[in-house]
């Protein structure tokens, strides 16, 4: 068997009632749960079981209920003795990550994310900025159709490069509808809008970027147990610094996910565990090597089929 990398969704992944069965069931789920709600003063694992959907939706909370969720459930896989040999999480998923392999505690991880998901919605005036999905598009194609857009004083840039033909490109509201329509008119597919509340992973959020540099100061980070490959390289990242550093680029800097996949892949991994709620990377991860093994790990009962299917390997 060739080595496992455990890999955590981000935004987009929040869904009602994730790591419920969980938290009822495990003891030290509900005590990662019960450390979230400590930390953050509110109470979020409420949040997280009951709802409103609209209201976990909201970045601020979105970001650390994935965190926590995702978190119990890397808890469980390591209680039950599955250890990943590297590890990635796709945007906000890459917190995770790094509680995942000791670098940041899960504490901060959750205090912290909370700070950006504010940073994030104050960095650009609500409406201003906006994503869209442009799909059957390779990216120098794409990135030739942004540059020409942004010099026209729209900035719109390549935000996730998610798999081959799934790229996500993010700006000024009218930069990103200028670049779908002008990547349709040279080829692309489909150019999807997306419900997100601002442009991330644009150069629009660098005023972000500034105030989450000082609440990183602030926080230990450690050297990671286990590598985290970044999301702004596409590399295995280790030393505090590094990771500081990384984490404040990858606000304004495309996700390199399709890369982060395929330099797993390099580095001999073959099975893929997604560690929290939904399938959305399990898909990407398929469509960028289909022979890969993907497991995704969202509840009890995904959790005992994955780890009885590792065991048997």
């Amino acid at each position: 068997m060739g080595k496992i990398a455990f890999v955590f969704p981000g935004q987009g992944s929040q869904i009602v009632g994730m790591g419920q069965d969980l938290f009822e069931k495990d003891e030290q789920a509900k005590k990662i749960f019960q450390k979230a709600d400590e930390a953050l003063s509110a109470p979020l694992s409420r949040l997280i079981f009951n709802g409103p959907q609209e209201e976990l939706t909201l970045t601020v909370n979105a970001q650390p209920a994935l965190v926590t969720t995702s978190y119990a459930l890397f808890q469980a896989l390591s209680e039950a003795g599955i250890k990943p040999d590297y590890t990635a999480g796709h945007s906000l998923g890459e917190y995770s990550a790094l509680a995942a392999s000791g670098a940041i505690s899960f504490e901060d991880a959750v205090t912290t994310v909370r700070q950006r998901g504010e940073f994030m919605e104050d960095a650009v005036p609500n409406g201003t900025g906006s994503m869209a999905a442009i799909l059957g598009m390779e990216r120098g194609l794409l990135s030739e159709v942004t540059a020409e857009i942004s010099s026209k004083g729209e900035p719109v840039q390549l935000a996730n490069i998610n798999c081959p033909g799934q790229i996500v490109i993010s700006g000024s509201t009218e930069g990103v509808r200028l670049a779908g329509e002008l990547a349709k008119e040279k080829g692309a597919k489909r150019a999807i809008p997306l419900v997100v509340s601002g442009p991330f992973h644009s150069e629009l959020m660098k005023p972000a970027a500034a105030r989450l540099q000082e609440v990183l100061d602030s926080i230990s980070v450690n050297d990671a147990a286990v590598p985290v490959i970044s999301n702004v390289t596409a590399q295995p990242i280790h030393k505090p610094e590094e990771i500081k550093e990384k984490l404040i680029e990858q606000l304004y800097s495309p996700v390199l996910w399709e890369d982060s996949v395929n330099t797993l892949l390099s580095l001999g991994v073959d099975t893929f565990v997604e560690v929290g709620p939904g399938k959305v990377l399990s898909g990407l991860i398929k469509k960028i090597d289909r022979k890969a093994s993907v497991y995704s790990v969202s509840d009890q009962e995904s959790l005992q089929n994955t780890v009885q299917a590792l065991r048997g390997n």
